[in-house]
């Protein structure tokens, strides 16, 4: 039995055999990522369970037919005594109505239920973005923080990236030796979520960063291996450059916010700040929508704000 199966094993043969499919088609067809595909199955994983206590049994496509609203209002309900958020309970509601059209589609189930209860608000929150100064003292101290120099360096080109491109954890360490940015190379070409690739510029800085950890590295990179390795050769973890970034936050004193991701945010918001065009913006990070992206204009308002109530002496 794999993973996928253990998953669903609350609900009849049919209801299990369709929520396996469901979340092929979302794996395949719709390309999620596999921390959304895992979060999505244990979202449906939870709701079988509750209609397994709900109906008295193991449930079944026609249950899933018969729900009506206030069976997902209690389910919702249920979830928020067991300490669910806002942000989880809104997740929930988009996998379960994201399986009910799958499930209506393929002409297994047809219910409503789901698109007639409202998500709970979601809290406004902004990007915790770091200031040029801070950014750059970050990725500097990374340079002598490792003990091994080719580590330090290896560190600075990562932050580099995350920094100078605007790239994600993932995206950088999905690199591979041969798509470096070297020599005249000024671009990069990057896979995001869905699968979606966009074009990257490279700053000089950025080309160098990386240059110096390949000339440092001592271990035979293969073509279409990872470019970063960590320190016994092998490909280098997200944990690993988290934790990298903690000591480095720890020795500077920044907030907890000072995260890896937090470059990113910066990258976006310093682009912003001077100037950048929100849509050039958009595709640099490789956001789907430009509602996403537009959470910046707030977080350089909100900076502003903070610098005039700060200077001005009648503020």
């Amino acid at each position: 039995m794999n993973s996928a199966e253990r998953l669903l094993i609350t609900a009849r043969p049919s209801l299990r055999q369709a929520a396996l499919d469901w979340r092929e088609h979302l794996a395949n067809e719709r390309r999620l990522a596999a921390r959304t595909l895992e979060a999505y199955g244990r979202d449906l994983e939870q709701f079988f369970r509750f209609l397994t206590d709900h109906v008295g049994e193991p449930p079944g496509l026609g249950d899933i037919s018969a729900l009506r609203p206030a069976d997902v209002r209690a389910f919702m309900a249920q979830r928020r005594r067991d300490g669910a958020g806002p942000r989880t309970l809104g997740r929930q509601i988009a996998a379960l109505r994201s399986f009910a059209r799958f499930s209506e589609k393929r002409g297994l189930a047809a219910t409503t239920a789901f698109a007639s209860v409202r998500p709970p608000k979601q809290p406004k929150s902004l990007p915790k973005a770091l200031s040029v100064d801070d950014s750059r003292s970050l990725v500097e101290t990374a340079d002598a923080m490792a003990e091994e120099p080719w580590i330090a360096a290896r560190d600075v080109a990562i932050l580099m990236l995350l920094y100078g491109c605007g790239l994600r954890i993932s995206e950088a360490l999905s690199l591979t030796a041969e798509a470096a940015p070297t020599g005249a190379q000024d671009i990069i070409r990057v896979v995001g979520k869905g699968g979606r690739e966009r074009v990257v510029p490279v700053l000089p800085a950025v080309r160098q960063a990386v240059e110096a950890y390949l000339g440092s590295c001592p271990f035979a990179l293969e073509p279409d291996e990872p470019l970063f390795r960590g320190a016994r050769g092998g490909p280098l973890s997200p944990r690993m450059v988290q934790k990298t970034t903690e000591r480095l936050r720890s020795a500077l004193g920044l907030e907890p916010s000072a995260t890896p991701h937090a470059l990113r945010h910066s990258f976006a918001t310093h682009l912003l700040g001077r100037g950048g065009d929100l849509r050039t913006i958009q595709e640099l990070l490789g956001h789907a929508s430009l509602s996403t992206t537009q959470i910046y204009t707030k977080v350089d308002s909100e900076r502003l704000l903070d610098v005039y109530r700060k200077a001005h002496p009648r503020a």
